[in-house]
């Protein structure tokens, strides 16, 4: 979270705003008085399958944004599984879109890393620009220099503490944050900025991201809420598109994700040059701190909260005083004629369209393929199977997870262990090791933790954080997944 050394930096920065004009110098000349660096991005899709569509349109959209504003392939890095474009359910072969009228993002876009080459450690070694250490891909490592300003921008889904690959080990928030730590110890960038979108997002930095690494972060989330997803399936009277919906052969699928497309679609309609990246944050002009100008990115993901929808928070971590750079530092500028996904500014200044939370995107996909299959069908039956199969997992887990805790706490207080929510700027838990090998406790006996179920690993860290023995949680692990 933000400290109040932060706070004093925004009410600085809205004095020096002030002197900027009085000077006869717009803001936007302000802005672009920054270190002539080369731009580099990092772009990761931490997900597979056609249910999880969105992500790697997410990344599609980001690269064209970013390559459209001047940035070379050769300092662009992506990460995607590549199972959509060509996937045997996509209505359009070869082609992926982000909103509902968007064009297709996914032409141009290079195969960095793909398939199995899209897990942690390879994401780790690019970023520390470790080739020796990447395993497959094109071995494209973020190879950057001291004047140099980085993006990384990363949408998955996630869980207290972590954020999830296709392939291979969990990314755990410590891991993350050691890594940017040696990255800043390198002296290899001047400036970064890293966006993440996932469920419980803020909790991979909460009280692990020191300040004074020059590192900006946004989150589509608090550490413990959910994100979500939108341009979702088919509007209902129950549930209408608030805008518009997916066109009707993407039933079942999102297309995009709220944070995401709202920063993206943002990035597109802005003047990078003048606009910052705390501009982009918030809808709040800092020079005039109390009115609203325009909509901005955490107004419009939230909009759905105060609107009495859906939505999260998006928080913020890290300098604070970075986010005070232009858009362009990191994303180049917007040149005419580059609209690829881009949407008009009443568009984007009201709600999007129907949004689900990510945990239940998976659900959401099965119940529409179960409603559109004929009636009578084999294709019915076995969506119906597996939608069946699906929500008794689900069940299973949290009645899984619920008996450790009363075996471990007793019935009166387990619940409330479990799910006890640590207070801001202190991280999910004090020994990540521990985490890491209850988890594979857990695991062993009750079986791999799906995308849902990652949302129990905030209770095995508070597991871990009441002194629970390695050979207790074991003998509890077995006893509880035993019944």
């Amino acid at each position: 979270m933000i400290s109040w050394y932060n706070i004093i930096v925004i009410f600085l920065f809205g004095l020096v705003s002030i002197f900027v004009n009085i000077e006869g110098r717009s803001i936007s000349q302000f802005l672009n008085q920054e270190s002539q660096g080369t731009k580099w991005a990092v772009l990761v899709a931490g997900s597979n399958g056609w249910d999880n569509y969105r992500h790697q349109a997410d990344v599609c959209h980001a690269y064209q944004l970013l390559k459209n504003g001047g940035l070379k392939d050769e300092n662009i890095i992506v990460f995607m599984y590549d199972d959509i474009a060509h996937n045997r359910e996509n209505p359009r072969p070869g082609v992926i879109i982000n909103n509902p009228h968007g064009n297709d993002v996914y032409k141009g876009v290079p195969k960095d890393y793909v398939g199995e080459d899209v897990n942690a450690l390879n994401f780790y070694n690019v970023i520390l620009a470790n080739k020796s250490g990447i395993v497959g891909g094109t071995g494209k490592v973020l190879n950057s220099g001291p004047n140099d300003h980085i993006f990384i921008y990363y949408t998955d889904h996630g869980g207290p503490g972590i954020v999830a690959m296709p392939s291979g080990e969990l990314v755990y928030a410590n891991d993350l944050v050691n890594v940017l730590k040696k990255k800043h110890a390198s002296g290899t960038y001047d400036r970064l900025v890293f966006y993440l979108e996932a469920c419980e997002s803020g909790s991979m930095f909460d009280g692990l991201l020191p300040e004074g690494l020059d590192i900006y972060v946004m989150t589509a989330s608090e550490p413990n809420e959910d994100s979500w997803a939108t341009y979702c399936g088919e509007g209902t009277p129950e549930e209408p598109c608030l805008v518009q919906c997916s066109p009707p052969e993407f039933q079942g699928v999102c297309l995009g994700d709220l944070y995401s497309i709202s920063w993206m679609e943002d990035s597109d309609i802005q003047d990078r040059t003048a606009d910052s990246v705390q501009g982009q944050y918030s809808r709040w002009k800092i020079r005039f701190m109390f009115f609203i100008l325009r909509p901005k990115v955490a107004n419009r993901t939230a909009a759905n909260i105060t609107h009495g929808s859906y939505g999260s928070h998006v928080t913020e971590y890290g300098d604070i005083v970075v986010s005070f750079d232009s858009l362009a530092a990191y994303m180049g500028e917007n040149f005419k004629n580059h609209s690829h996904d881009s949407v008009d500014a009443k568009s984007f200044s009201t709600s999007s369209s129907r949004n689900v939370d990510q945990h239940s995107t998976e659900l959401f996909y099965l119940f529409a393929k179960h409603r559109k299959a004929p009636e009578g069908s084999n294709e019915k039956y076995e969506a119906l199977v597996k939608l069946n199969e699906v929500k008794s997992q689900r069940s299973q887990v949290d009645y899984n997870v619920k008996h450790l805790g009363e075996l471990l706490f007793d019935v009166e207080k387990g619940n409330e262990v479990l799910n006890s929510v640590r207070p801001a700027r202190q991280p999910l838990v004090d020994n990540w090791d521990c985490l890491k090998s209850y988890v594979k406790i857990f695991e062993a006996h009750c079986g791999r933790l799906t995308t849902y179920g990652r949302r129990h690993v905030r209770g095995i860290a508070n597991i871990c954080n009441a002194g629970i023995t390695n050979e207790k949680m074991v003998a509890m692990s077995a006893q509880a997944c035993s019944s």
